[in-house]
């Protein structure tokens, strides 16, 4: 007996994609891997232990904060203008250090209690 075919639904299409981007991490070379991964650890890295100097040399945390979110937009900005719909090694890192940089700033801001 054939089972019938999923329906057309956002979480089925969800997990076809996320399948086929499974699929495309598996089969890519490992130096995009290794890469991405070392971005991701050095973007946590610099999180650590530039925002502790950089926000206690500003006397204003508020502002040091504020100057960290306009550069990172102005990444993004960037991104979504030079980038091309499938983007080279050093623009995939350049996400992965930003992600890693904020995850650990949230991480930090939750264990702050703030």
């Amino acid at each position: 007996m054939t089972r019938p075919p999923l329906q057309r639904t956002r979480f089925n299409s969800l997990l076809e994609q996320l399948g086929t981007r499974l699929i495309s991490w598996l089969g890519s070379r490992w130096l995009d891997k290794s890469v991405a991964l070392l971005a991701l650890f050095l973007g946590a890295y610099a999180a650590a232990n530039v925002t502790s100097l950089y926000l206690t040399l500003l006397k204003v945390q508020s502002l040091g904060a504020l100057g960290l979110l306009l550069f990172f937009e102005a990444l993004i900005r960037l991104r979504q203008h030079y980038a091309s719909r499938k983007p080279g090694l050093g623009w995939i890192a350049l996400d992965n250090f930003r992600i890693g940089f904020t995850y650990l700033i949230v991480l930090e801001a939750f264990k702050l209690g703030s």
